[in-house]
């Protein structure tokens, strides 16, 4: 990539990761300065990042606020799929592109959704927790059921969901799928409308966006419609289900358990009774996980930002509509 003559500079707005080296090579090419800071909080994202030219947003709230407060702000990159702390069209109104890298991590997410299911079905963490503690009894964990001949619900069938089902394709089970935005479903699974989703299927794996419209789509009304020995999975987001729905459920047997890698709150609360439920796994937003996808993000991320920085097109912009009206770069001097 040629070097960029104005120099903009690029703020990393906090990041879990152990050093930027594929950032700082990408930007370090393309003559674009970097930086990092803490910024979740409007309040901090104002503070801290008022030079910047483009944002590399792992959390956080970008609000109308923010983006009215950072005038110089030309692109916001979010590392990774789902834009929900990103007011999209606020963003969309002051001429900035949002863009996220929405094709990476399916084959780690989908892994790590049917890791939980397998887990769940056989009980291996109770086993496990059971012989570590001195027992050996295959019957104290209480009944295990054939996975084959079981049916899944895919709620959100688009790149994971479409993996998941390619995976879960091999165990013999009957495959439902959920989406309203798509018209070709994968090899195998039959569409079906969420309430049949909820009543016919013994696993549902979520795999769709958070949105306005699923939002809480698990609460107390939809889980009492699952049957009680079904099993729910989350490795989407974790507002799509309501917490406190799903305890309350999971403590009243309307649900036999959860497969959890994303929460409302994140950390989860060390004391929120999930942690104190043998019937339930949590990992700690660790789906997207593995080293080479890892990279990819972040390294994927950078280009996107180089890209809207050189007035070059994204490769994936969540609101393209913006493109023909770019926000102008800050005048010189």
């Amino acid at each position: 990539m040629r070097p960029v003559p104005t120099s903009p500079l690029v703020v990393v707005c906090g990041l879990d990761h152990v050093n930027l080296a594929e950032e700082q090579e990408v930007f370090g090419k393309a003559g674009i300065r970097l930086q990092t800071v803490i910024a979740r909080t409007e309040a901090e994202y104002l503070e801290r990042c008022g030079d910047a030219d483009g944002l590399l947003i792992q959390y956080g709230a970008v609000t109308r606020r923010v983006l009215e407060g950072l005038p110089r702000v030309r692109v916001l990159v979010r590392y990774g799929v789902g834009v929900d702390g990103i007011d999209v069209a606020a963003a969309t109104d002051h001429g900035v592109p949002v863009v996220n890298v929405p094709d990476y991590g399916t084959d780690e997410v989908a892994n790590h959704a049917v890791a939980l299911l397998l887990a769940l079905a056989r009980k291996l963490t109770r086993l496990d927790r059971q012989t570590r503690s001195g027992g050996w009894d295959v019957f104290r964990v209480g009944a295990v059921t054939r996975l084959a001949g079981q049916t899944v619900g895919i709620f959100g069938c688009g790149r994971i969901g479409s993996a998941v089902a390619r995976k879960l394709n091999g165990f013999d089970v009957r495959l439902l799928g959920c989406d309203p935005y798509i018209d070709r479903f994968p090899a195998g699974v039959q569409p079906v409308p969420f309430e049949r989703l909820l009543g016919e299927s013994d696993y549902i794996t979520i795999h769709c966006p958070l949105t306005g419209e699923t939002r809480h789509a698990f609460d107390a009304e939809s889980l009492g419609r699952m049957r009680p020995t079904a099993v729910l999975i989350n490795t989407a987001r974790g507002g799509i289900v309501d917490t406190d729905a799903l305890v309350g459920a999971l403590q009243e047997g309307q649900l036999a358990g959860a497969g959890l890698d994303v929460l409302e709150q994140e950390p989860i609360d060390r004391e929120s009774p999930l942690l104190r439920m043998e019937q339930v796994i949590v990992t700690p937003h660790a789906a997207w996980y593995s080293e080479e996808g890892r990279s990819d993000l972040k390294r994927r991320a950078a280009e996107e930002a180089v890209r809207v920085l050189r007035g070059e097109r994204p490769r994936h912009c969540v609101n393209p509509e913006v493109l023909e009206r770019l926000r102008p770069p800050p005048a010189a001097g």
